[in-house]
């Protein structure tokens, strides 16, 4: 009888490790099988140590667990992914503020706005737009007094008022603080055309003239 037993159990336990070397993972009722089979065939003078059995259960149990939150992670990532998709599809066919020296002008819009930001406020603030050659092509000043967030807006024309063509153009904002030049940190309207998926980076927003922004670089949402 006891041999028989022995048989079915060491079956029993050949088919659980048959099994998670199938699936290449130890399943729940896998490891009791297991288990069951190395306590049958234990020797009698020397048993398993209970505070062995329980550390493998133990491990067991927290392998098991980190599986299943694993698994969890997966499906939030994967809602997180697709509500990031709606509410980035709701940007397409409007304009928003990102963190970039360059635009687009239109022949639309016939402008370019932005907001250049300032540590402090200053008497004026000088404003570059260079081609995609790299000529500057208009000089301009903005008021800097308030500090902070102020908002800038190029008309689209050279320094002889002449309309520029349509295409990208680079902004770039310095001033004189504390009676040393610097550069000031500018950043431009965009239209989304599209929304794009990327599996690392989540929503990207396809902006006109900018390429690829993601969805967390956004600064603010106007209307097209």
């Amino acid at each position: 009888m006891n041999s028989v037993n022995t048989t079915n159990e060491t079956a029993s336990a050949s088919k659980a490790a048959s099994s998670a070397k199938n699936n290449q993972s130890l399943t729940q009722e896998d490891f009791f099988s297991l288990l069951s089979a190395q306590l049958s065939m234990q020797d009698p003078s020397n048993p398993v140590d209970n505070d062995q059995m329980i550390a493998q259960m133990a491990s067991f149990s927290t392998v098991d667990g980190i599986g299943k939150l694993n698994d969890q992670i997966v499906n939030l990532n994967t809602v997180m992914t697709s509500s990031q998709a709606l509410q980035a599809s709701g940007l397409v066919g409007q304009k928003v503020l990102v963190p970039a020296g360059a635009g687009y002008l239109s022949a639309e819009d016939n402008a370019i706005k932005g907001v250049i930001s300032t540590p402090s406020p200053v008497p004026s603030i000088k404003v570059s737009v260079t081609d995609e050659a790299g000529q500057v092509v208009k000089t301009f000043t903005v008021d800097g007094s308030a500090g902070g967030n102020v908002d800038m807006s190029w008309d689209g024309t050279d320094n002889s008022g002449k309309p520029m063509a349509s295409g990208i153009y680079n902004i770039s904002a310095n001033a004189t603080i504390d009676g040393e030049a610097q550069d000031l940190a500018v950043s431009t309207y965009g239209h989304v055309s599209s929304v794009s998926l990327n599996s690392s980076s989540g929503a990207v927003l396809n902006v006109r003239g900018i390429g690829g922004v993601r969805l967390a670089d956004v600064l603010a949402v106007t209307e097209a």
